[in-house]
């Protein structure tokens, strides 16, 4: 896709992803997609805040692109995504709780058979014989990610624990995360779309509830279960 960005600042945030392809849509935020964004950051915060244009182009960017690619069977979907041995590992849970502090461990405890795909909005190409984990420009505070991809092995949704546990989920129960994680738009044909996309995960993939400490061990105990190897 071409995205017209009027800041250089933005332009920098995007390039590691630059193309030689031929672009089959286009993305450029007008003026009613930014003040329709500061009137999104408005009602999340509850009040009214000064963001700088560079900010609003950005999170703009990030809003139409995520609603776009939904033509295309891509979810945009908030967690930490890494790959080890060839396989996509995606964690999600609440703000705070310790997704990227686990795949640090994972990082830690692996060493170099684990890489970074994107620690905060990896993009999910959801198809009936493969999901495909997606790297993309928004990966965090600490920037790490790479313009990369790999096949999805298994998610877990964190929750902090005194002792490393991890159980498969019922389906029934994993639905509503999936919801709350996932891009959530506004159109109702859009969130049909995305309430597809998510089904056919459900058909797909394994979902795990992994309670886990900040120690090595968390790491281990969530690899055995979420690769097959137990």
């Amino acid at each position: 896709m071409e995205i017209r960005c009027e800041f250089e600042e933005n332009r920098r945030f995007l390039r590691e992803y630059r193309s030689d392809k031929e672009p089959v849509l286009t993305i450029e935020p007008s003026v009613e997609d930014i003040l329709a964004m500061q009137r999104e950051l408005d009602a999340m915060t509850g009040r009214h805040t000064e963001y700088s244009a560079i900010f609003l182009e950005n999170n703009t960017i990030h809003a139409l692109l995520a609603e776009k690619l939904l033509d295309f069977d891509v979810l945009l979907f908030h967690g930490s995504a890494l790959c080890m041995d060839g396989k996509a590992y995606l964690f999600a849970a609440k703000s705070g709780t310790g997704k990227s502090t686990h795949a640090r461990l994972w990082r830690e405890e692996f060493g170099d058979r684990v890489w970074m795909i994107n620690d905060d909005k990896p993009l999910l190409r959801v198809q009936k014989e493969e999901i495909m984990v997606y790297g993309s420009p928004w990966c965090g505070k600490h920037h790490l990610g790479r313009n990369a991809c790999a096949p999805l092995q298994a998610v877990a949704f964190l929750e902090r624990d005194q002792v490393n546990h991890i159980e498969p989920m019922e389906r029934r129960k994993v639905f509503p995360l999936l919801m709350t994680n996932a891009y959530k738009p506004s159109k109702a044909a859009s969130l049909q779309k995305v309430m597809n996309l998510e089904k056919v995960m459900l058909e797909r993939t394994a979902f795990y509830r992994l309670g886990c400490t900040m120690e090595s061990e968390a790491a281990r105990t969530a690899y055995r279960c979420m690769s097959g190897e137990d």
